[in-house]
Parts: structure tokens; C-alpha cells; sequence
């Protein structure tokens, strides 16, 4: 295991403790440091060059979003949603280069994806009226359409030749645990309180972008 991986994983726990303590001088240094990390592994293992360019914009725009979401979930959460949505559009592309051949599999991924999150975005956008939250209606959508992209996209790889089964499943997973902390984020925040629900959504967030960023490098190295 690549030691960067390990001290990527060890500041992600850190950052669980920092939560689970509510120690906030830990968490703003360990928070952001996952994403540095990841960068570095990224940069000094596979290099910045066609698609891992776009994997490289992602975590920057993700680390943007951590830091803004650091400062405050509640003033600066339309900023970090802008800023974790540029993230996505960025994996997007980075996936689709070159682009992927249309099967009968992309209908049945994207059938699942959207099957399996629409009922979920519409509590979650009911709810913002009641919360007092309509204005985010709009900017939630559009996120939870590109997020979806994302995950279908990466999704994709696994019927894709040019990539190993190992990668490929590896930003599958990593795309789906990143899809299920946004959840966790947005049903804590605008439908009801989550138990730990801060703890579980950063605790998948950062084994999702760990996992993704796992598997770009096995596939581009």
C-alpha cells in the first residue's frame, strides 16, 4: 500500500476524531490535508496529463469545497455546493476521455442510478420549503444531476475494456460512496437530524475520494 494512501487514510481518521470530539483546531488541519494528499499521490504517481488533468481539478475544486464548508456549513454552503459541483463536472470529464461506446449497459446503469436516487432528491428537495430553504431548490438539482453523472460515469469504467477490473471497480465504489456522503449530508442539513450524521457523511466522502483517486492511479500508472 502506497504510504501516501496510508497517510491519507490516517488524517481522514483524524478527521472522524476531530468530529466525534469537536476538536476544531485538528480538523482544520486534517480535513484539507486528505485532499493534499491525494494530490501529491495523484501528481507524483500518474503525472497531470489528457484526463488526469481533470482528476487533478477535481480534488483542488473538492478541496475548495472542504475548506469552504469548514468555515461555515450554513453561510458558506452554497459557495461549497458551487465548488463540489465544478469537482463532479471535473471527474465527468475525466471519465469520459476518450468517450465511452454506448451498450444496452449504459441504459442499465443509468436506469439504476436514477432509480436509485430520485425518490431520495425529491424528500430531500421537498423538504427545503419547510426547512426554510427554497432558494436552494434550484442549485440542489442541478447538483444532484451532475453528481448522478458522476457516478454513472464512473460506473461506465466497469464495462469498459481499456480499463482493469480492479480500477474500474475501485472509482465505482469510490463514485458511490462519495454520491451516499452527499446524501447523508443533504438529509442531515434539509429532512431530519442523522445521529453522527456530520461523522458518517465526511467519514464517506473521504473513503469515496481515497477510493476514486485509488483507482485512477491503478489504471493510469
Amino acid at each position: 500500500m502506497n504510504i501516501l494512501m496510508v497517510l491519507a487514510l490516517v488524517f481522514a481518521a483524524l478527521e472522524a476524531l476531530a468530529l466525534w470530539k469537536y476538536w476544531h483546531r485538528l480538523e482544520y488541519l486534517a480535513k484539507p490535508a486528505v485532499m493534499v494528499v491525494l494530490f501529491i499521490w495523484l501528481l507524483t504517481s500518474v503525472g497531470m496529463n489528457g484526463a488526469l488533468i481533470w482528476f487533478g481539478l477535481g480534488i483542488l475544486f473538492s478541496l475548495l469545497g472542504d475548506v469552504l464548508l469548514m468555515i461555515s456549513l450554513d453561510r458558506m454552503f452554497l459557495p461549497g455546493l458551487v465548488a463540489f459541483l465544478l469537482a463532479h463536472v471535473a471527474y465527468v470529464i475525466g471519465f469520459n476521455i476518450p468517450l465511452p461506446l454506448f451498450s444496452a449497459w449504459s441504459l442499465i446503469f443509468a436506469f439504476m442510478v436514477g432509480l436509485g436516487g430520485t425518490r431520495i432528491i425529491r424528500r430531500i428537495v421537498d423538504s427545503l420549503a419547510s426547512s426554510g430553504n427554497a432558494r436552494m431548490r434550484i442549485p440542489i438539482l442541478i447538483y444532484s444531476l451532475v453528481i448522478s453523472l458522476m457516478l454513472l460515469s464512473a460506473m461506465m469504467k466497469l464495462t469498459d475494456i481499456t480499463w482493469s477490473a480492479n480500477a474500474s471497480a475501485l472509482v465505482s465504489l469510490g463514485a458511490l460512496l462519495f454520491y451516499l456522503s452527499d446524501i447523508v449530508l443533504a438529509w442531515n442539513k434539509f429532512v431530519a437530524p442523522i445521529q453522527h450524521g456530520r461523522i458518517y457523511n465526511i467519514g464517506l466522502y473521504h473513503l469515496g475520494q481515497i477510493t476514486l483517486i485509488a483507482g485512477v492511479i491503478m489504471q493510469f500508472s
